[in-house]
């Protein structure tokens, strides 16, 4: 089969388009023929080397976390998928034609959806939802801000906050608040406006996605005893805050995963697509994805 392996840390041009051995599934795995999957800020963190140290690999390695496919073939012990069911999960070693995956991070892709539109859904989803529900853990009526509320975590996040009854304010650029209308959160703050961080205080949270010097400026915002939930790990000056801070990584969830795709099958919320691009031009989607500023997900098709 076809793949993108990665011989060294570096830059796109480390990623190489060459043939390597199709993969055999265990009794537990099911075999799905990739038909999209999508690009991460993690997957060129980890091609550059910015990640060795939480995410270790073993080179030739193949990148990728998002899966939307076709099952080829399962294992003996597999009952669940079919040949020729439509999955998605949030797994590794996406960037090939071929996968074999643990039927427990598999689930149904929801009518509706297309692979590529599934293929953008994994790992933002599942993130922006573990941010809400295992970091902020808000309950009914408290005020949750959302930085980078456009992006596809914070999309998720500001959806899931909603669903469990927070007052979500949406965290964005003063160039996106228009754009921001979309979400349906209950306001939208530019948080690159001093004036508007400013007028923050006594938020029960903040969910953070972006980092750097936006957390640096809200953290004073949030009530004594209140939670800053981050992707990114803890804030640097956050102890000094009587905030409990919870920084973690997602961790796959089939079952929730499935949920969310099918809130974004019915519209509920949305995580747009930028670019459809080919896995064997894998480089050039990494050098856009890593540029930034595109408006949405990046997809790469075999």
């Amino acid at each position: 089969m076809k793949a993108v392996l990665l011989y060294a840390y570096g830059g796109p041009e480390q990623l190489r388009y060459e043939e390597t051995e199709k993969p055999e599934c265990k009794d537990d795995e099911v075999l799905v023929q990739v038909k999209a999957t999508s690009i991460n800020p993690i997957d060129f963190k980890i091609r550059s080397g910015a990640a060795k140290g939480r995410i270790p690999i073993e080179f030739p390695a193949i990148l990728g976390r998002d899966l939307a496919g076709e099952v080829v073939e399962a294992g003996k012990s597999v009952r669940s998928f079919a040949k020729g069911m439509r999955v998605m999960a949030l797994t590794n070693r996406t960037y090939a034609e071929y996968i074999a995956v643990k039927a427990e991070e598999l689930a149904p892709i929801p009518d509706g959806l297309s692979f590529e539109q599934a293929a953008a859904l994994p790992l933002v989803t599942i993130t922006g939802a573990q941010l809400i529900e295992r970091a902020v853990k808000p309950t009914k009526g408290q005020t949750v801000l959302v930085t980078g509320a456009l992006g596809g975590v914070g999309r998720t996040a500001v959806h899931v906050a909603r669903q469990h009854g927070a007052r979500v304010l949406a965290g964005v650029r003063s160039t996106e608040k228009e754009q921001a209308a979309e979400l349906k959160a209950d306001g939208i703050v530019a948080i690159d406006s001093i004036d508007e961080i400013g007028r923050l205080h006594d938020l029960d949270a903040i969910a953070d996605t972006v980092g750097g010097s936006a957390i640096q400026r809200l953290l004073r915002s949030i009530r004594k005893g209140g939670v800053l939930g981050s992707v990114l790990g803890e804030p640097e000056g956050a102890k000094k805050y009587d905030i409990r801070v919870e920084a973690f990584m997602a961790k796959p969830d089939a079952a929730r995963m499935g949920a969310l795709a099918e809130d974004v099958a019915r519209g509920d919320f949305a995580i747009p697509i930028a670019r459809t691009i080919k896995l064997q031009d894998i480089q050039e989607a990494h050098r856009l994805a890593e540029k930034g500023g595109i408006g949405g997900k990046i997809v790469v098709i075999p």
